[in-house]
């Protein structure tokens, strides 16, 4: 692993690091930073006239590395780290501890170097005592670190698992962004090699071609969340933060780079599992989609985002709202049971279709 910075980090990264997290926050919830097509739209699950199930008992749950989930739904990491943060990480917690959900914190990165901004962190644990909870930390900070950093964030929160964050893209548009990316995946690999708690390797909007998840599988991963093009564009939050209208301009030309999230979970299921899906997921109906194309887990973040700012009865009704279409479409395809979902036929159109063929 590569050693620290020199001088280490000081305060004024720390502060830029905790401020930061509070400008995404409220840049998602107040601008427009959705961007791409995540491909939902041209899959059309295949109606089943007869489904000889009952509404009334569709089993949604679903168990991931080893922990029995209500649903496929994963409340996907949003935030964190700063003090403003600490209220919607509260009520995200109390909503996967009540709907028996998984739920995935944001960057631990700001907390890793400032301990004082731990408790936006912590609350997440003391909300959610038996939620299946998931810890994050770039990989860059994990090159940077090592493995020291990476269960001080699985510590921090008695995490069940460790996700380690890719996002080269939001690096080279970031000001203060890191753009060497090498030894990332041999810190990757160590982790894997060095530790007893799952890793789960992920994007944050740019997706997974086939031949990185080989890498990755390889590497030891214990899965895999694609993150694809289609939901959060972290390119049009750091073209709103950006100063700069040279970056901003950056931003939004590569705003709709990536690779697709229907297009990317068909590339990354073909060599291996478990599978998060994320990135535009937005309804119930996309959640069964993309668990008929292979996924295990569907990752959501924007859409709670906002209701969980407003206030908790508002969270729960999405989350109900979620799960009650995630129901119906099973029921519409004769599914009782998520592994029933899972073999269940699907019509795929479009430019999906077209860079799906291509892609075989």
């Amino acid at each position: 692993m590569r050693n620290s910075k020199k001088g280490g980090i000081g305060i004024d990264n720390k502060t830029k690091t905790s401020s930061r997290k509070r400008d995404h926050l409220l840049i998602c919830c107040e601008k427009r930073v959705e961007a791409g097509d995540a491909g939902f739209e041209d899959v059309r699950l295949v109606h089943n006239a007869l489904p000889e199930c009952n509404l009334s008992f569709i089993d949604t749950s679903v168990r991931f590395l080893g922990h029995r989930l209500s649903s496929p739904v994963f409340i996907a990491a949003m935030t964190g780290g700063h003090p403003d943060t600490h209220e919607v990480n509260m009520r995200l917690a109390r909503a996967a501890e009540h709907f028996g959900l998984g739920l995935g914190v944001g960057s631990q990165r700001a907390a890793l170097e400032n301990p004082e901004l731990e408790d936006s962190f912590t609350v997440v644990r003391e909300e959610a005592p038996k939620a299946f909870i998931c810890g994050n930390l770039g990989a860059i900070q994990l090159r940077e670190h090592g493995i020291e950093w990476a269960d001080r964030a699985v510590e921090m929160i008695d995490a069940q698992a460790l996700c380690i964050h890719l996002n080269p893209l939001q690096e080279a548009i970031q000001p203060e962004g890191d753009h060497d990316s090498t030894g990332c995946l041999n810190a990757i690999r160590e982790l894997c090699s060095d530790t007893r708690y799952p890793v789960i390797v992920k994007e944050t909007g740019c997706g997974f071609s086939s031949e990185t998840a080989e890498q990755l599988w390889g590497a030891g991963v214990s899965a895999i969340d694609i993150g694809g093009l289609g939901g959060t564009s972290w390119a049009a939050v750091e073209c709103a933060r950006a100063g700069d209208e040279s970056l901003a301009a950056l931003g939004r030309h590569f705003s709709d780079w990536g690779i697709p999230t229907v297009v990317s979970l068909t590339e990354v299921v073909k060599n291996g599992g478990p599978v998060i899906a994320t990135g535009g997921v937005r309804f119930g109906t996309d959640v069964a989609k993309a668990v008929a194309l292979g996924a295990d887990l569907c990752g959501m973040a924007l859409p709670f985002l906002k209701p969980a700012m407003k206030s908790e009865k508002s969270l729960f009704e999405k989350v109900q709202s979620i799960q009650k279409e995630l129901s119906v479409a099973m029921y519409l395809t004769g599914s009782g049971t998520i592994k029933d979902l899972k073999k269940v036929r699907v019509y795929i159109t479009g430019k999906t279709r077209q860079m799906i063929i291509k892609e075989e």
